[in-house]
């Protein structure tokens, strides 16, 4: 297939070959010979990169070559993941998917719904920000925060969190050993830096996050703030993610009174949570009360999770049934809900798993 697909254009360079300079062909070869043996290969790069003759050629270039062909091979170019004619192949800022994807696949978070969408939004079409992009969120581990991570990585590149613009560090996992914190202060801020120098725009998901050390968020705290640029690289189109359990009691006390006082839960605002999340998080036992981006006050949004309620369940086991193609019912769903714990005990309020747990349970109600 390879073959065959190469054969036309090899033969179409050679067809038109007098329309061109000859020096102007040997560019264009030079430029993809150096880009496959730099990114597909990763071998050392010619040190003169930056050499006119050494830039994507431009459309004057191809003047006398059929159209066909140099479409042809314009999309073999982008689908190895660097340039299209509207940007970056890897870069979608997908904001249509995004807000359709928060509104119909999160189920219970109109909080959470609100606040990342405009802060994505407003980061994504303001070309002169001053500073990365920094979210933290906060809440019980299954109401939402590491789907909605996986959402906006799914709508802002084409290949999701697998891109290779996105980067996920689980704190336990990544950095489990204290008296390696210098180790891996070395090791994140070269990840981060990397992936800044190879994308335009970046995104970093720390999961777990109160377990990192202080000092490995303080290595990286020149990323998030207010510059320029750190050492001749500019961070300011980065978007960090902290997901973090951290203030998960105090948002359920306040969805707790809301319920109690009969008000919808739908009227919780951000000025009944985010204050309360950031002094708490301040108070906090982990990395981030001693870390200097708590102090430096760099993050953006404190961003609550609201515990889960029986309904909320029961639209996420049809949302897992529907990603398994299969048809259910809402006795089935009625089922499925009835199985998980909620709290507190006696009103069987909130999931105390809330939906994470979903796509296993539903193993025991399949036929």
């Amino acid at each position: 297939m390879f073959v065959r697909w190469l054969l036309p254009v090899l033969w179409a360079l050679s067809a038109e070959a007098d329309f061109f300079q000859f020096d102007s062909i040997s560019n264009v070869s030079t430029y993809y010979f150096n880009y496959i043996y730099c990114n597909i290969w990763e071998g050392e790069c010619q040190p003169n990169q930056d050499d006119a003759t050494q830039q994507v050629p431009t459309r004057d270039l191809w003047a006398g070559f059929p159209q066909d062909y140099i479409s042809l091979l314009h999309q073999w170019y982008c689908s190895m993941g660097q340039c299209c004619e509207s940007g970056d192949c890897r870069i979608t800022n997908n904001i249509t998917g995004l807000a359709r994807d928060l509104q119909t696949k999160l189920h219970g978070q109109h909080l959470a719904q609100s606040v990342v969408l405009k802060a994505i939004q407003g980061f994504i079409n303001n070309p002169e920000s001053n500073k990365p992009l920094t979210l933290s969120f906060h809440g019980w581990s299954g109401t939402g925060k590491n789907f909605v991570a996986r959402i906006i990585a799914d709508n802002l590149y084409r290949d999701g969190v697998k891109s290779e613009c996105v980067r996920l560090f689980i704190a336990p996992f990544h950095f489990p050993h204290a008296r390696l914190v210098d180790t891996y202060k070395g090791q994140l801020r070269e990840a981060i830096r990397d992936m800044v120098l190879r994308c335009p725009q970046t995104l970093f998901i720390f999961d777990e996050a109160e377990k990192l050390h202080p000092g490995l968020i303080d290595a990286i705290k020149p990323y998030m703030d207010h510059y320029d640029n750190v050492d001749g690289v500019s961070y300011r189109k980065a978007i960090f993610l902290f997901l973090s359990n951290i203030g998960g009691a105090t948002i359920n006390d306040v969805a707790l009174d809301f319920w109690h006082s009969g008000q919808n839960r739908e009227d919780i605002g951000m000025e009944d949570l985010e204050h309360r999340l950031r002094a708490e998080t301040m108070e906090s036992h982990g990395g981030f009360a001693q870390s200097e981006l708590m102090s430096g006050h760099l993050i953006d949004f404190f961003v609550p999770f609201l515990p889960l309620e029986y309904r909320h369940v029961k639209l996420c086991a049809r949302d897992a049934y529907a990603a398994r193609g299969l048809e259910t019912d809402e006795a089935t769903l009625d089922e499925v809900a009835k199985a998980m714990l909620y709290v507190p005990k006696e009103e069987r309020l909130f999931s105390a798993q809330g939906c994470k747990s979903i796509p296993q349970r539903i193993n025991f109600f399949l036929p």
